[in-house]
Formats: C-alpha cells, structure tokens, sequence
C-alpha cells in the first residue's frame, strides 16, 4: 500500500493507494534538487553576476525614479528574501533612489495590507512606498503602443512614469504562458484588464504552441515579451522555489535572457514522461495557488495530459475562497452544454474576450477529455454549478470514479504538484 502526501492547503491529505492500482507518482526533479548554497546566497549571487545587463546597483546610479514590480498574494514568490536585498542593491548604487513597489494584481482582486505583511514582512510594509495595481482604474493608466496581436498596450502609469523599471518574481511551469515569470510582470501583472483580454484571447488560449513549457512560438509569450520591452523592463531577479516554497534556483539580469536561464533549468528538471490511467489525481501545490477553483484548473491541465480518455480526473485543492472568478463562474452556472460553450468561446473575436474566458476555456477543454470529482473545502453546490462532482476526501474521490467507471481497479496516476511538473 502507498502512502502519498498531497499538498492541501497549508498542510497534506494523505491517501493510501493499493500498489496493484498505483500505476506511477509523477514528481518533478525540482523537489529533490539540491542547491549549492542558501537562499540569500543565491539571490546575492544572481545579483552579483547578472545576464545580459550591468549590475543593478550600476543601473540604478542617477536613476531618480525606481519602481520595482512585485507579485500578489495569489503567488508564492519569496519576497521576504528577494525584496530586501534588491532595495539594498538599489540604494547601493543610489542612496536617495524613490523607489515604490508596484503590486501586480493583473486581474486579480487587491492585496490586503495584511496579506502584503505577510509576503514582504512589517517593515517593508511599514517602510516602503507600496501602491496596488488595479487593472480597471483608469487614472492609473496609460496607453503606450499596440502588441503585436493588434491589441492596445495599456499599463499602470508608474512604470512609465519612471527612470528604471525592474521586477522580482518566480519561474514555474505555467498552463498556457509556458512558464510564470519574467515579463509577464508586466503582462498581465500591470496590464489594464482590457490589454489582458486581449492577449488571453480564444484564438491564442487554442494555439497548440500555448501549453505548459512553450515560449517559442507561443503567440501569448510574444506578446508578453513585446510589453515587457515595450515598458523598458529592464531588469529582473527571479528565482525557481521547491515544494516548500524556497528558493532552490535564483537567476537576474535581463527580462528575456535571464527568464530563458530559469526555464531552461525547469525544462531539466520538471519535466516527466505520461503515464496514462483511467484516474490520475493532481493538485494545485497547496497555499497559495489552491485558493480557489479558478487557479486550480492550473493543476488540472497536469491531469489533462496524462488521463486517458473518458477518464476521471480527482483534482485536491482547498479552495477556501471559493470560485475565484465571477465569469469563470457564472460561464458554467449557466451553460450546461460544454460543446457549445467551447463553440462560442472560438467564434469570440479577440477584443471581445470577456474577463475569465481564457480559463473557462481551458476548463470546458479539460472537461470534454475528463469527469473531474473536485476535493476541496468549497460549497458541494458551487463546486456541482462548475461541472464538477464534489467530494470531501480523497478516498470519497476514488470511490467516486470506481463508480463512475463501472470496476474497482482502475489503475491511477498521482501527481502530488501539478503546478511544478511539464507533463510530456
């Protein structure tokens, strides 16, 4: 009998599988990676050897105006340790810098004061200058050309208003961005929501090149790469972290060719071979990315490409705040018929991509390969309106898809972090 420990949370679910169905355990290299030194040393490092730009502190020397754009709490970037020591680094080479923090909500609800404590600690937020993004205020944007999709590049006033532009953030797999990080601090992180939309259009979420470990070629990250440019990001300190969300791998310099570093090490350690059952269980990584169901469509992208097909899909994630997403919601509380909602989704022309629509069509995707029982903390109702069956424990899950699929030895796949695995 295995015993597997699955993210939940802030803590884990165990779930006993007999061995005779366990068909494999899906684990991404990356949680058994050894770094050389610590987490600070890392970062400093990166610091130190910069790629493809100057040291930061040399870029920041007679920049008056310095805004450093940060991740939300929705993100488990470790900015405890990378913020401080990129403000010294900044001082450094400017003392008198003014310097504001720029929260990156992209479409996201604000960042509480408290959740802010929680990433950067009391004096950062006590100290600091902090202003959160919000992607639908209009007297904090300011349009500044047309992406190469033809939408409108639209972004927060402050990172144009400034003499230097710089980001911290982490480098994961990402389900149709290829990977988070990098100049996607910028887009979405900054973008109004209407640039969003547009760059999260049917026609790009549906192109082949937009999945998870894909830059080239990736319409989306294209665009992306274009704003970030385009809004002189000129320099990022990024670092991958394991499943207890440290710092394992630290890369800073240039928004394209330090980005490309950290894919690179993901792409040698993150990826894993499919191993197809009739029931594969995922998960969101736990707190903070399993909050809500929208995020957890993440995780279930993983499953997606493993699952045989009408197979069951067992996706945990705790989901404590609830859908995550109003249209996302509202998308399948109203329209029963998965076909005809992926119909309507590809018939959307890109500037009328409604908000959501970009996961909800990732979602219907999923759902059209797969039933998905869903184990999480949120109401058995909502979690029913979403196309879902709800479930309360993994074990409630299993007997849940034996069910379904008529027999009860189904072989089953397990991949305890759906979020960190390129699933191949």
């Amino acid at each position: 009998m295995a015993k597997i420990e699955l993210p939940y949370g802030k803590e884990y679910l165990e779930v006993e599988i007999p061995d005779e169905r366990l068909n494999a355990v899906l684990v991404s290299e990356l949680h058994h990676y050894k770094p050389e030194m610590g987490q600070t040393e890392l970062v400093r490092r990166a610091l130190e050897n910069p790629i493809g730009t100057p040291k930061l502190r040399d870029m920041a020397k007679g920049k008056e105006k310095v805004v450093i754009i940060a991740s939300d709490h929705t993100r488990p970037v470790p900015s405890k340790i990378i913020m401080p020591l990129m403000l010294e680094e900044i001082r450094r080479g400017n003392p008198d810098a003014d310097i504001t923090i720029l929260i990156s909500t992209g479409c996201h609800r604000e960042t509480t004061k408290e959740e802010l404590v929680e990433k950067f600690g009391p004096e950062i937020v006590a100290k600091e200058k902090i202003h959160v993004h919000n992607c639908d205020d209009e007297s904090m944007l300011v349009n500044i050309g047309v992406l190469p999709s033809g939408g409108l590049l639209i972004i927060n006033k402050l990172a144009v208003e400034d003499d230097l532009l710089v980001s911290e953030g982490f480098i994961e797999p990402h389900f149709f961005a290829g990977f988070s990080g990098g100049r996607k601090s910028v887009l979405p992180g900054i973008a109004s929501r209407a640039t969003v939309m547009y760059n999260h259009n049917a026609e790009f979420i549906n192109n082949e090149k937009a999945r998870t470990g894909i830059i080239d070629g990736n319409p989306i990250h294209t665009d992306m790469l274009y704003a970030a440019r385009a809004a002189r990001l000129d320099f990022i300190v990024n670092v991958v972290i394991n499943a207890k969300k440290e710092i394992i791998y630290a890369v800073a310099g240039d928004c394209d060719l330090a980005h490309r570093q950290g894919c690179d090490f993901l792409n040698s350690v993150c990826k894993v071979n499919r191993v197809p059952s009739d029931i594969v269980i995922s998960t969101n990584g736990g707190y903070p990315l399993d909050q809500n169901i929208y995020q957890a469509v993440k995780g279930m992208t993983a499953a997606e490409a493993t699952v045989n097909p009408g197979g069951v899909i067992i996706m945990v994630a705790k989901s404590n705040d609830g859908h995550g997403g109003e249209h996302f919601y509202k998308s399948f509380k109203e329209e029963k018929d998965v076909d005809r909602m992926m119909e309507a989704f590809l018939a959307t022309p890109s500037e009328k991509t409604i908000p959501d629509q970009w996961q909800s069509q990732i979602f219907a995707r999923v759902l059209k390969k797969a039933r998905v029982i869903y184990v999480s903390d949120a109401p058995d109702d909502m979690v029913s309106d979403l196309h879902m069956i709800p479930a309360h424990s993994v074990e409630e899950a299993i007997a849940k898809a034996d069910e379904i699929l008529g027999r009860k030895d189904s072989k089953i796949t397990v991949i305890p972090d759906g979020v960190s695995v390129i699933v191949l």
